[in-house]
């Protein structure tokens, strides 16, 4: 077996080469013999005179292979107590009847279609579908407010809406169909049709412009895959939390499904037959590219969850979805853990189950901090693969290859750059830093098969926000360093970086020592403006179930330990405990809307807040002046 600095050199030295040879991974309407285009650099485009359909990939050649009878998605929901198993012959029959309604209501090949969906098979199946007739589909999460809602709808221009008339959000019911209504009222753009699936714990009244899903379904003709070029686009994906003109990450279908097909064994170590269990959401880029396309391209069994990690009924849900299924991977965020560890801090529910079955436990979508690495590491004695990357560039950029080479594991870092990734840190003058000096984390071009080519309808914007601060270089808008050993080290957004008295901080780096303490479930530290300093840090921290401790006692060891372990300079003299912190949907700390009100500025609330209320309890906390401990 080749080791890892050989794959990478040679995705380095021949990147043409390297990823003509993991095209053959798939299966090709008209095989490409190019591997890139640079001439419309720096709009690259891979697989240029490539046609497939990665629909037919992701399922039809399984049920070809005869593997049709294998199953393909689990759905386990235990807010509604179900469960069902889809083979990947009954799967491809269900795609191939709805991608029949979408085509009979007039969706084509670049069409767009909008999928406003909860956690239900439903939702994959009319994302496979789009993707079966060569329509551009653009999920938007379920619940999104409908300002939100209606503001994707008049960028993407979708001819039909996918919805459900509800989605469950723990314990609670979340109509959809009210949201939709007024999103499409809200919007310039109407759609020509709304399918909707109507669940039993709230039906909807359906309108004119509403189309049953299951009685359409029973009348429609299955549609056979279309072949598309390489270079057409997917999905659309808006990153989470904008303002304004939604910014729509483009995924093409050639670079993807190769690169996606790729990741599975190398990253994931995942082949047919397998099970990812990938506790996401089909909203967000995780639940796109690891719940739904990478599984199924491989030919293994992805399992769909609708539920917390913790509250649905419990903080075991992972353990019990992981061992009923035979779970061999799984991957979700490090907050997910950090829910579990502060409800369950000593594992006990994960030992009522048998994981044997699990090798690896992949944690990604925010920084995973050393002390969350090592619970999850000695609860379950298996690798903890930390992993970084983005929505635009759709499959990890820094990671731990475990189906090429395991390298030893150094906590806080992602370890290495993967094949086809050439990241380099840069100074604010372009220069690239020496090793474990802090930067801008930035990656050379071209960025490899399945990053975004560009923004919908916005190249303009696509090169302004990516591509002008360093020329040749896309920008992570992540600082960091890399060490002499090569791995990289992730500190979080770049602005997440404050200057005290002239001196640069990581908050990703006082945030390590807060959550190192014992009675610490998970924590945040932001720069809040100040007078004579510039800035000052002031640390949030959550404290784990069951720890019956001063807060002030607590507050006043934090202090005393980030001086102990960084030292006087971090001027860390403001520590809350506070009941929660506000988070989106996909578990990221809402720290630059924290920051915003702390400074005392009329911050709106992100679309992509999963509790609003969490806000308005710590807006006290973030305004007030001063520290605790000076008043």
């Amino acid at each position: 077996m080749a080791t890892y600095d050989e794959v990478f050199r040679a995705s380095t030295e021949d990147p043409e080469g390297f990823w003509l040879a993991a095209a053959g991974g798939i299966d090709w309407d008209v095989a490409p013999a190019r591997a890139l285009d640079s001439s419309g650099a720096p709009f690259y485009r891979w697989f240029p005179d490539g046609e497939l359909n990665v629909c037919h990939n992701a399922l039809d050649r399984h049920v070809a292979a005869g593997r049709g009878a294998q199953a393909a998605l689990v759905y386990d929901s235990p807010v509604t107590g179900t469960r069902r198993t889809y083979t990947y012959e009954e799967l491809t029959g269900e795609v191939a009847a709805f991608a029949g309604v979408l085509a009979g209501l007039g969706v084509g090949r670049g069409d767009r279609v909008v999928v406003y969906m909860p956690m239900v098979p439903e939702a994959v199946v009319a994302m496979l579908a789009c993707a079966r007739i060569g329509a551009v589909h653009s999920v938007v999460f379920g619940g999104f407010a409908a300002h939100e809602l209606a503001v994707r709808i008049d960028d993407a221009a979708p001819k039909v809406v996918v919805s459900a008339s509800c989605g469950i959000e723990g314990a609670r019911v979340v109509e959809y169909k009210p949201l939709l209504d007024r999103a499409v009222g809200l919007a310039g753009h109407k759609p020509d049709a709304c399918v909707i699936l109507q669940r039993p714990e709230a039906p909807a009244e359906l309108g004119e412009r509403d189309v049953d899903w299951r009685e359409a379904v029973r009348t429609a003709s299955p549609a056979a895959p279309v072949p598309v070029a390489a270079t057409d686009p997917l999905y659309i994906l808006y990153t989470s939390g904008t303002t304004g003109k939604p910014k729509g990450v483009v995924r093409d279908c050639g670079g993807y499904a190769v690169a996606l097909r790729w990741t599975m064994e190398a990253v994931y170590d995942v082949g047919p037959g397998e099970v990812m269990f990938t506790a996401s959401d089909v909203g967000w880029v995780v639940g796109h590219s690891y719940i739904v396309y990478g599984p199924l391209l491989a030919g293994a069994t992805t399992v769909l969850y609708e539920g917390k990690p913790v509250g649905t009924p419990d903080a075991g849900q992972f353990w019990r979805v992981a061992a009923e299924y035979g779970v061999k991977t799984l991957f979700t965020a490090p907050t997910a853990f950090r829910a579990i560890k502060k409800v369950d801090p000593e594992g006990e529910l994960a030992r009522g189950h048998d994981l044997s079955g699990l090798k690896y436990l992949f944690l990604a979508g925010e920084r995973l901090d050393p002390e969350t690495y090592h619970w999850a590491g000695e609860l379950l004695r298996i690798p903890v693969v930390d992993h970084w990357w983005q929505t635009e560039t759709g499959w990890p950029i820094v990671a731990n290859p475990v189906g090429i080479e395991a390298a030893p594991a150094k906590p806080g870092s992602p370890t290495w750059p993967l094949p086809g990734w050439d990241v380099r840190v840069l100074d604010a003058a372009g220069k690239e830093v020496a090793a474990g000096e802090d930067g801008a984390i930035v990656v050379r071009l071209p960025m490899p098969p399945g990053a975004l080519p560009t923004l919908w309808n916005d190249d303009e914007r696509f090169v302004a926000s990516y591509l002008s601060a360093y020329d040749g270089f896309y920008l992570t808008g992540d600082g960091g360093h890399i060490d002499e050993d090569g791995y990289v080290f992730v500190m979080g957004r770049t602005d997440d970086v404050i200057n005290v008295a002239g001196h640069r901080l990581s908050t990703g780096s006082m945030e390590e020592v807060l959550a190192a303490h014992p009675a610490v479930a998970e924590c945040a530290v932001i720069g809040v403006a100040d007078p004579l300093k510039g800035q000052v840090p002031r640390g949030l921290v959550v404290l784990k179930a069951g720890v019956d401790a001063d807060p002030g006692v607590v507050e006043a060891e934090l202090v005393q330990l980030v001086r102990d372990r960084i030292g006087a300079v971090a001027s860390l003299k403001d520590v809350a405990v506070v009941a929660a912190l506000p988070k989106t949907r996909s578990g990221k700390i809402l720290r630059r809307t924290m920051r915003g009100i702390a400074d005392g500025l009329d911050e709106p609330v992100p679309s992509t807040v999963d509790d609003a209320t969490v806000l308005d309890a710590l807006r006290p906390v973030l305004t007030r002046r001063g520290s605790l401990r000076e008043q």
